[in-house]
């Protein structure tokens, strides 16, 4: 039997970001917290980088022209959705979450969801370093992984 498994070394792999800028209190930290994953598993700043966009339903488009574009072995998407008192969250939420998941599907290239999709303000802080670890760095590591294995099995 041959296992596949994608190992956590970024060293010599570019990587791209794209960041929400709504809420970008919180998503600041998750754009700290992928990096600090990133450069502590081997990648150099040089290899990384960052897009800000307005906010995340955005980052699809954003990410399919980075994956088209070569130059990535992989994309992280960072983003904070906070539900309100209108449906609007969950359009956002969904539309962006798809568009992730198709740039990945369609390019071939390791595209990460790191949105945080929070009822409150106090949640989504919480995902973003404090008390619920930090969905940035979670995203990073994914998107190491996932680099990794697709090379392994394409």
């Amino acid at each position: 039997m041959k296992t596949f498994e994608g190992k956590l070394a970024a060293q010599g792999r570019k990587f791209g970001i794209i960041v929400g800028r709504f809420n970008d209190f919180i998503g600041k930290e998750l754009l700290s917290g992928a990096t600090d994953c990133l450069l502590r598993h081997g990648a150099s700043e040089s290899d990384i980088e960052v897009v800000w966009v307005p906010g995340s339903f955005e980052i699809p488009m954003t990410a399919n022209i980075l994956a088209q574009s070569g130059k990535f072995d992989g994309i992280l998407c960072l983003g904070v959705l906070i539900r309100g008192n209108t449906p609007h969250f969950d359009f956002i939420a969904a539309e962006a979450s798809k568009g992730i998941g198709q740039v990945g599907i369609s390019t071939g290239v390791a595209t990460t969801y790191g949105i945080i999709t929070a009822d409150t303000i106090e949640q989504a802080i919480e995902r973003a370093g404090t008390k619920a670890g930090n969905k940035g760095w979670q995203a990073a590591m994914a998107t190491i992984e996932m680099v990794d294995l697709l090379k392994q099995i394409s």
